[in-house]
């Protein structure tokens, strides 16, 4: 006689049911043996529908934490589809379980599928993170540093792949991070310039701050956008006059994160800025910037004793 967690796996790989969310929720917390039935069970689902059920399950955990989907975005790692496996990854973002290091190294190095190496470097880039902190042992960061390194220095490796692998590498703070990013940013390479300039917000390091003020006043919407993250991430109060004229912009997507960096710097220029922002006609520029508004106040509120 099925179980009820099996006789719902027969539901999920019938193509004429409906997903629906509440159901879904069963796959969360799986115990060993559910696990089991889960893995065994996945192969036959036809893939569209597995490709729809992490989707869900992706969408669903960021909206609820006290949903945990990781055994089976762990059971699709190694799905024979590309999307799938990709999803899989993603779907981990939270997951610091050191044993997905040799997982995530071996994808980058060797899997066939553009995105899902894309994926990888991405989820390496949170154990770069963790090594930056002091969180992960020394063999495996340096692992993920050899394995990022390798690949961002591979010009065989599609440009794509090497962005997020250089945005990845970005938090450690080594001599050979800052020339690896310098020389992204001196190429000729647009895609990888861009990169350059969200790593050196990552990067943390405030001699970067030049660069970015220059590339605020750059012709390209794209290097504007990230020099402006990037000024955010430093909370450089330098980039104050030129962020504020970025409110202007003709780019929507400068502009918003022209509002977002403005919250993050702050002081009483950044924040005039914000509030005239607020008799914007354009909806979108007036919400941003209510928003962060209410950000600053509750930051600025004194603590209660």
């Amino acid at each position: 006689m099925s179980s009820p967690f099996e006789h719902y796996l027969a539901e999920l790989g019938d193509l004429g049911q409906p997903l629906i969310a509440s159901k879904l929720a069963i796959l969360s917390d799986l115990i060993p043996e559910e696990f089991r039935l889960f893995f065994e069970a996945w192969p036959d689902i036809d893939v569209v529908r597995r490709r729809q059920v992490l989707h869900r399950l992706a969408e669903i955990a960021e909206d609820n934490l006290e949903l945990d989907f990781d055994g089976v975005f762990l059971a699709c790692l190694g799905d024979e589809d590309g999307e799938t496996r990709a999803t899989a990854i993603e779907g981990l973002g939270e997951c610091a379980d050191r044993s997905l290091i040799d997982h995530m190294t071996g994808v980058l190095l060797d899997d066939a599928e553009q995105r899902v190496r894309e994926a990888a470097a991405v989820a390496l880039g949170k154990f770069a993170m963790l090594a930056e902190l002091g969180k992960l042992l020394p063999g495996d960061a340096r692992k993920v540093e050899e394995t990022l390194l390798n690949v961002s220095n591979n010009v065989d490796e599609e440009d794509s792949v090497r962005c997020k692998v250089l945005e990845a590498i970005a938090p450690l703070s080594k001599p050979n991070v800052e020339n690896l990013i310098r020389g992204a940013y001196h190429g000729s390479n647009r895609e990888l310039q861009a990169s350059a300039l969200y790593a050196m917000g990552q990067n943390c390091n405030p001699s970067w701050l030049p660069i970015l003020l220059t590339e605020l006043h750059s012709p390209h919407p794209r290097l504007r956008f990230e020099a402006a993250r990037a000024c955010a991430e430093l909370e450089a109060e330098e980039a104050v006059p030129r962020l504020v004229e970025l409110l202007d912009d003709g780019d929507t997507l400068v502009q918003m994160c022209a509002i977002e960096a403005l919250g993050r710097t702050g002081g009483s220029e950044a924040k005039a800025a914000l509030q005239e922002c607020l008799d914007s006609p354009d909806e979108s520029v007036h919400e941003a910037a209510q928003e962060v508004l209410q950000e600053i106040g509750s930051w600025d509120e004194p603590l209660a004793p």
